[in-house]
């Protein structure tokens, strides 16, 4: 017979909010959104939603779920072995959901180790979010993330270089197109891959059906990315008009990622390694007026923390909703960027939205997010978080 929310208001995760609706789930779906009169004499189990809304669960399209947003987080990994960095991703990945967030975007792991917990949690073993995976990421010599990356130098090396994540099983493909913050002796400023090089990594991914993300800081690897056809700029720091304009034109996403900034800049002083608090105070400006110009012209914008990196916690990711307002996304904007859009990036056919036939991802709160997004963005204003219509309880 399943399960019927009513009382409350649905949010529907395109913008439009339903009063005094019910929303019935059936094994795992959304069977029925109808108003609350048309469910008049239900029988089956309810859930009563008065005083709030359900919404979608909400999506983070970029996180490092073996991250434990140590202040150093790549060091605290290394310590560790296969089995208790996979172990490490598991718990991340369900602290996530416990959070709100039903779906993430793993944007760049450790020698595969996040596969395994991206298989067991798609797969019911263990409950999570959804994930999506990149691999490895790919990066130049010396680059951005050369660490655990897959360093390839060259057009055919980054060819090759994108085919073995394929062969390893990625969901999407990764190409770090500038420097960044957590990378000693790097700038954030400067272009990594050539032109060419970033234009056959998107055309390869493209050509096997992945989508792709760049790692994309500097205004000259926004462009290379952009004219590559890549799917969705990370971060986006240094944009200027020309990639305004450019990425207006090819529909390309931003990943703003306020929450991996402002957590290494309002930690500064707890052992965070100087270089990393020394750049992220460097470009901070820089990105958000870039995101709010962004944001101001009409982009479109997809959700996404980090989480993982300095005091960016899992389970902590729906903050960044609070985050996208403070820096003038309207509640509402900011709710689309974490459901229908993110989906949309994530080719999530079937999640980010409510509507019949959807799986039933949802999360419920008090008052009506649309108006103050703290009933989202605070995990003391969640009521519950339901995956696949099973309610999430994880000690």
């Amino acid at each position: 017979m399943g399960t019927l929310f009513v009382g409350g208001r649905v949010f529907d995760g395109t913008g439009t909010v339903l009063d005094d609706h019910g929303l019935l789930v059936e094994d795992g779906r959304i069977a029925r959104l109808a108003p609350a009169g048309e469910f008049d004499g239900f029988a089956g189990d309810t859930v009563d939603t008065t005083g709030g809304t359900v919404l979608p669960g909400l999506i983070d399209c970029h996180v490092h779920l073996l991250f434990g947003a140590e202040t150093d987080p790549r060091t605290a990994l290394d310590k560790l072995s296969p089995s208790e960095a996979t172990l490490k991703a598991l718990a991340n990945a369900r602290s996530t959901l416990a959070g709100g967030i039903t779906a993430v975007r793993d944007c760049g792991g450790k020698n595969y180790m996040e596969f395994a917990v991206r298989d067991a949690c798609n797969a019911g073993r263990f409950m999570g979010p959804t994930i999506r995976a990149a691999g490895r990421m790919i990066c130049m010599t010396g680059g951005h993330g050369n660490s655990w990356g897959r360093v390839a130098d060259g057009c055919d090396e980054v060819v090759k270089a994108v085919r073995e994540q394929i062969h390893a099983g990625c969901d999407h493909v990764k190409i770090m197109a500038t420097g960044g913050v957590m990378t000693p002796g790097v700038d954030p400023r400067d272009a990594h891959y050539s032109a060419e090089e970033m234009k056959v990594g998107v055309h390869e991914a493209h050509r096997f059906h992945k989508p792709t993300a760049s790692h994309a800081q500097g205004t000259q690897g926004i462009l290379n990315a952009v004219r590559a056809g890549i799917d969705s700029i990370e971060h986006g720091i240094y944009m200027n008009e020309d990639c305004l304009r450019e990425m207006l034109e090819a529909g390309t996403y931003l990943v703003p990622t306020f929450a991996a900034l402002l957590n290494i800049v309002n930690n500064a002083h707890t052992g965070i390694p100087a270089f990393m608090v020394e750049k992220s105070l460097a470009v901070s400006e820089f990105h958000r007026a870039s995101i709010r110009m962004y944001y101001q012209a009409g982009g479109r914008i997809a959700m996404g923390t980090d989480a993982g990196t300095p005091f960016n916690r899992h389970g902590e990711n729906a903050k960044e909703l609070g985050f996208m307002v403070d820096n003038g996304f309207t509640p509402a904007d900011a709710l689309i960027a974490a459901t229908a859009n993110a989906a949309d990036l994530m080719r999530l056919e079937d999640r980010g939205r409510i509507g019949e036939g959807l799986a039933a991802d949802l999360l419920v709160v008090d008052g009506d997010p649309t108006a103050d997004v703290t009933m989202a963005s605070e995990a003391a204003n969640h009521r519950a978080v339901y995956k696949n219509g099973r309610l999430v309880r994880l000690d």
